[in-house]
């Protein structure tokens, strides 16, 4: 170990090198955004324990693997068989029958892991669909009730990377270091939003601003190293990610672009009405389809930030606005019914239909309202449920939380 230690550059360049070897070590703290996959699945207080067994497992193994292949081997044996230094360090140590035994492992852990990757992926998109993120065809089921069509194309998403990188190595682990330190990233941005934007959201804990913005930079720095190492690493990662992201803009601008293909169309194909119909038919159908929306009282600017959110972000232009009281007191139909009229002359393209149920808010409130009026979830909004409600977000089945 101290020959290799002879090798470290000095001012600069050892500052340089840990910022590299930090950003490389990165790779090997993966785990953490597939577990953000299972948290609805998963008991109380359980998500927490998972991240705290990974991070125990990564200061363990990672650092003890590094100083093993240090004291064993040169920095040139090292640098020689980087694409299998576990096995090679195996067989150094215990020989054939040891470096077996490390390949085998290192196969079951990387089919679990292939199989969490499809797993995870599957309910991803699957979620995004229902949002209307992704085409709905992905959404389609076979016989055994899977997603084959979700599945069958992440595989060839996966293929084509393995094709475009030629096999090596070391560009698959720099865009999956990438793609991963990216997920990571986003995961402490929305936190922020979440600590901005919905400060009474009910959760088990909090994070303090300082680890956020900590791990944002750990993060970010890790990504810049990274593009530094191999920039045709980042030039991979952006042929599929910037097609994705257009995915998405297309899916949340289709009204616009159908409009536009309606306009092209009466200018152009005057005579041909069939696609006309089509388009038209394919607008009314979106713009037809019904939101719910619970109504916690009569204000006035807390309906039309509601509504500026279903005009701004959907394309939908029916609520189904309900009202849940328990007593008479607590009855605010008639200040909701005059909040209604004021906010019709601010958005005339919208229809409100009020429904008053005397109930308590409740996952089989929601439950029952969304099989009475065939509305999905996904297209159910609310507010953010608060300390004093006996349940969960999770426990409301998948409705969106507006405000």
């Amino acid at each position: 170990m101290s020959a290799n230690l002879q090798t470290l550059p000095s001012g600069n360049g050892l500052l340089i090198a840990l910022f590299l070897g930090f950003s490389s070590a990165l790779l090997g703290v993966s785990g953490f955004e597939s577990s953000a996959n299972f948290v609805e699945e998963q008991a109380q207080g359980v998500f927490r324990k998972t991240l705290r067994n990974m991070l125990v497992a990564v200061i363990i193994f990672n650092p003890l693997t590094s100083l093993i292949s240090l004291n064993l081997l040169p920095l040139d044996e090292i640098i020689t068989n980087k694409d299998h230094l576990l096995s090679h360090i195996a067989y150094q140590t215990g020989g054939g029958f040891f470096k077996n035994v490390v390949v085998i492992d290192a196969v079951l852990v990387l089919s679990g892991a292939v199989l969490t990757s499809f797993v995870g992926v599957t309910g991803l998109v699957h979620r995004m669909a229902l949002d209307q993120c992704f085409p709905r065809f992905l959404l389609k089921t076979n016989r055994r009730g899977t997603f084959h069509r979700i599945i069958i194309t992440f595989f060839l998403l996966c293929s084509s990377i393995l094709i475009f990188t030629k096999g090596r190595l070391l560009s698959l682990a720099g865009v999956y270091t990438i793609s991963f330190l990216g997920v990571m990233t986003l995961f402490g941005i929305g936190n922020i939003l979440l600590k901005i934007r919905r400060k009474e959201l009910k959760r088990t804990y909090r994070a303090g601003w300082l680890t956020v913005i900590v791990a944002i930079c750990a993060t970010s720095l890790g990504i810049i190293g990274n593009v530094f190492i191999d920039y045709k690493n980042f030039v991979f990662f952006l042929q599929y990610f910037v097609p994705t992201v257009l995915l998405v803009v297309v899916m949340y601008m289709r009204v616009p672009i159908l409009r536009s293909l309606l306009n092209a169309a009466n200018y152009i194909m005057t005579k041909m009405l069939v696609w006309r119909t089509i388009i038209i038919d394919e607008m009314t159908a979106l713009t037809n389809q019904r939101v719910m929306l619970f109504a916690r009282g009569g204000r006035l600017d807390r309906l039309h930030k509601a509504f500026m959110y279903v005009m701004k972000n959907e394309t939908s232009r029916r609520i189904l606005l309900v009202h849940l009281y328990r007593s008479e007191d607590e009855n605010e139909e008639q200040e909701i019914r005059k909040a209604i009229e004021a906010l019709n002359q601010i958005f005339p393209e919208l229809e409100v239909e009020l429904v008053v149920r005397k109930d308590s808010f409740t996952p089989e409130t929601i439950d029952t309202l969304s099989t009475e009026f065939q509305i999905p979830k996904n297209n159910i909004f609310i507010g953010a449920p608060e300390e004093k409600h006996p349940f969960s977000v999770q426990d409301l089945g998948g409705v969106r939380i507006i405000f």
